[in-house]
């Protein structure tokens, strides 16, 4: 959902091909010979080996295409598109539900969902995983330069600190009215998800004096880069993507704000109209494997879905070991999972485009 730096290849079909480690000791499966999988993925959101091993377990090719946002990827699908495997964000799986557009999944193909680990069980988009394989979870949060950010002043103000005209210039909100109005929300104290007219103008008024006084830079995949060369005091970043920049430079902190934030998912579905729903099972059970997660996680930084290979990176030897933006915080009673909302999701774009112009 959130690692954004392929957005060059959006639209565009790539043959991902042969190579990859440990090749030779890929155990193959037979039946598969010679079929085509069609995954719609966001970009740079895979391990680099994942797919041309799957290519080779199985003798099958995969085409990949990318899609830089939810709405994206909806419109494509709306439109006819054909794909065997898609990987949205929770909000737009419960859309995608509502509208009758996937197909409900063959648990029985899939044993590796005895994997999962807790944080991504019973998500109340879809508790039973009747439609949808958890792939990635995590966070929004603030990541911040320990050098000129006093940890405890971070932690006092949390999403305030935005505000703090000491850190006018130097500050990185994500061009994403959800993400945007996310911040805005909890640090009024008030429900994302919320429908009240008098909360969303003033989640829309606190975001318009952040543009007018302290000239924010609105940014997407460009806050990677940005705060690992600590081009900027404070940044509302993905846990992620904040995973990768705290391991490129110590001087950066992640903070997730005692407001709460957004408990995100993305995982995996199958359209309706899917051409081979069969391979899309045996890629969604790969997925979760030991060895397709680890390469999952290691590689693009997000929390992984597969129990093991979460302990085992976020552990001591592990390659996100006391790294404070790898593991989501869960059981918070502030933090919650964005809802499909049409009434809510076309006021805040309406607004965002208002707080940008002003």
């Amino acid at each position: 959902m959130k690692k954004l730096l392929a957005l060059l290849l959006s639209g565009a079909f790539i043959l991902t091909g042969c190579g990859g480690n440990g090749a030779e000791d890929i155990e193959k499966v037979s039946g598969f010979e010679g079929q085509t999988l069609k995954l719609y993925n966001w970009g740079e959101y895979i391990g680099e080996n994942v797919i041309s091993n799957f290519e080779k377990k199985y003798d099958v090719t995969v085409v990949s295409e990318y899609f830089d946002s939810n709405e994206m990827m909806y419109t494509k699908i709306s439109a006819g598109d054909n794909y065997d495997v898609l990987v949205p964000s929770d909000y737009m799986i419960e859309r995608l539900i509502k509208e009758d557009k996937l197909m409900q999944i063959d648990k029985s193909k899939i044993p590796n969902l005895a994997n999962l680990t807790e944080g991504v069980r019973n998500l109340d988009y879809d508790p039973d995983n009747t439609y949808s394989v958890p792939y990635f979870w995590g966070t929004v949060g603030l990541v911040y330069n320990k050098t000129t950010v006093p940890s405890e002043e971070i932690e006092a103000e949390g999403y305030n600190i935005l505000k703090n005209t000491k850190y006018k210039g130097s500050i990185y909100l994500y061009d994403s009215e959800r993400d945007a109005f996310m911040t805005a929300f909890k640090a009024l104290g008030y429900s994302m998800n919320t429908e009240n007219e008098d909360e969303i103008n003033a989640a829309y008024k606190w975001l318009s004096e952040i543009n007018e006084t302290m000239e924010p830079a609105y940014v997407t995949d460009e806050v990677i880069d940005g705060m690992a060369n600590g081009n900027k005091d404070i940044a509302v970043v993905y846990s992620g993507d904040a995973a990768y920049i705290l391991s490129q430079n110590p001087d950066m902190g992640y903070c997730e704000p005692k407001e709460g934030s957004n408990l995100w998912s993305d995982a995996m579905v199958i359209p309706k109209n899917a051409e081979n729903p069969q391979l899309a099972h045996e890629f969604m059970n790969y997925i979760l494997s030991y060895e397709a997660s680890k390469d999952n996680s290691v590689t693009v930084g997000y929390a992984s879905s597969n129990d093991k290979v979460l302990k085992e990176l976020s552990s001591e030897g592990g390659e996100y070991y006391q790294n404070e933006a790898y593991l989501p915080r869960t059981d918070y009673e502030k933090d919650e999972i964005f809802h499909d909302n049409e009434t809510l999701r076309k006021r805040l774009s309406e607004l965002w485009i208002k707080v940008k112009a002003e």
